[in-house]
């Protein structure tokens, strides 16, 4: 039996945003030019199938340099550990050669809502020193159904205690578009609220 065990895993964003990175700009200067190119990216995901409404990208504090993308890969691979923050982060430490994003770095992470509890520690032992969010509270678990999981309410006020600065309210309004249209479609919801063991998201 032990002869069958698995050795790799291997997450790779899909296809058709590695078609389409070369064209991507090579920095974005502002945290709404960040996001709205997120909120692009997690609308075009759910719309090809192979994962949630969710992406994010990490980039440069200072000059807004893209650093790395990231979408949810859940569907696609079948891991239920591929978010798009993990995506993003893990693309980043990759590039740049490092688990610590923050040495010698100032690196934000840019996503569509405050990350769910897998993301939050992903997040928080990354080394990025800055998080942009879309938005917070219960509108994402009501339009989407997925489970965030535990996450405490002054989710803020640690990662601010661990020196990670953190801002919110960009592009709120059209995160939940995304959300709502994705919510109205009949695509799949992997461990929807209510069905199962508690699943995060993205």
């Amino acid at each position: 039996m032990a002869d069958g065990l698995a050795t790799s895993v291997t997450l790779s964003l899909p296809e058709w945003l590695i078609a389409e990175i070369s064209a991507l700009p090579d920095a974005l200067a502002t945290p709404e030019e960040q996001m709205a190119l997120v909120h692009r990216l997690a609308d075009r995901n759910w719309r090809e199938g192979g994962g949630g409404p969710f992406a994010a990208i990490v980039v440069d504090s200072a000059t807004g340099a893209l650093v790395s993308v990231g979408v949810n890969v859940v569907l696609d691979t079948g891991i239920s550990a591929g978010h798009a923050e993990v995506m993003a982060l893990a693309l980043a430490q990759r590039r740049l050669g490092t688990w610590d994003l923050g040495d010698g770095r100032d690196l934000t992470l840019v996503v569509n809502w405050r990350p769910c509890v897998q993301c939050y520690g992903a997040t928080l032992w990354s080394g990025v020193r800055r998080l942009v969010v879309a938005g917070e509270g219960p509108e994402l678990e009501e339009l989407t159904r997925f489970d965030e999981g535990p996450v405490v309410d002054d989710w803020a006020a640690q990662f601010e205690a661990r020196g990670i600065a953190v801002t919110s309210d960009v592009l709120r309004d059209e995160a939940l578009a995304v959300y709502r249209a994705y919510g109205d479609s009949t695509s799949t919801v992997y461990n929807a609220r209510g069905t199962g063991p508690v699943e995060s998201r993205p």
